[in-house]
């Protein structure tokens, strides 16, 4: 599945889990500045499997500290497309995720600032803005002020409540996977592990799509990346996880006859 169309199943997948709103289902139910920044980190960590591609588009989204991700996490995951593409990553990117969640500092203006969140967020958002071309490869200035702009506002607005931040991360990240899933390429599940099909399952046409030779799972459902079917899938999506940040942008705001006035939740954020 092409980047931005991770990005945007990420974010929709958090909003449709997050989100209290039509059409959403509310299991893990946040505030409306919860739904924006999680939207975001949700979308930022589904970019994270592909940190294992050292000449990929976002080892160049925030340099020279994406490259030095990529080339460390390619090394420990054996390469693309194997240890980041795997149950065991998840269960790795989420514990990251968790550590990242505790370093938090309590303040009078905002409440607890969630330090962790805002670290991790910096190479999250440049991850997204990348993909979707609000940043370039020759853009470095951009993309660090962009990262850094958004992370700040993560850090100081993110829910009180610290286990957002891994339910995010391990969203995203499977999400991710699930997408590549979906594909003809397939993922290695069951990473370092990976079994082989057998010779006569091999030669049986659409199950050998499904367990391929090299061990891979795939459902290929949307065909090769980057096709039509990827391209008719992904528009509803992007559709869905804008109409989720709409939601939350004017659940900060109480628009009337009278004018637009801030709600107590926007005055918290902002500490007023």
């Amino acid at each position: 599945m092409m980047g931005a169309h991770h990005a945007a199943t990420g974010s929709a997948a958090w909003v449709a889990v997050a989100g209290t709103g039509p059409l959403m289902l509310g299991w893990y139910p946040v505030s409306p500045s919860g739904l924006l920044v999680g939207s975001i980190v949700c979308g930022g960590a589904a970019m994270l499997p592909d940190a294992d591609h050292q000449s990929g588009t976002i080892s160049n989204s925030l340099p020279p500290v994406s490259k030095v991700v990529t080339r460390a996490v390619s090394r420990l995951s054996g390469g693309h497309r194997r240890g980041t593409h795997s149950i065991l990553g998840i269960a790795v990117a989420t514990g990251l995720a968790v550590l990242a969640g505790l370093v938090g500092v309590e303040t009078e203006t905002f409440g607890r600032v969630a330090v962790g969140a805002g670290v991790l967020s910096l190479l999250l958002v440049a991850y997204a803005a990348r993909v979707t071309h609000l940043t370039d490869g020759n853009s470095w200035g951009r993309s660090w002020v962009l990262a850094a702009a958004v992370a700040t506002f993560i850090t100081l607005y993110a829910p009180e409540e610290w286990e957002w931040l891994p339910v995010a991360v391990g969203l995203g990240f499977a999400v991710h996977i699930a997408g590549d899933m979906l594909t003809t390429g397939g993922v290695p599940l069951l990473w370092p592990w990976a079994p082989k099909p057998p010779r006569w399952w091999r030669k049986v046409n659409v199950l050998n799509d499904v367990w391929r030779s090299n061990g891979a799972v795939a459902l290929p459902i949307l065909g090769d990346t980057g096709s039509k079917r990827e391209w008719t899938f992904a528009i509803p999506v992007t559709i869905y996880a804008t109409y989720g940040l709409l939601l939350g942008v004017l659940g900060l705001v109480d628009v009337s006859i009278g004018g637009v006035a801030l709600t107590s939740e926007l005055r918290r954020v902002l500490g007023t």
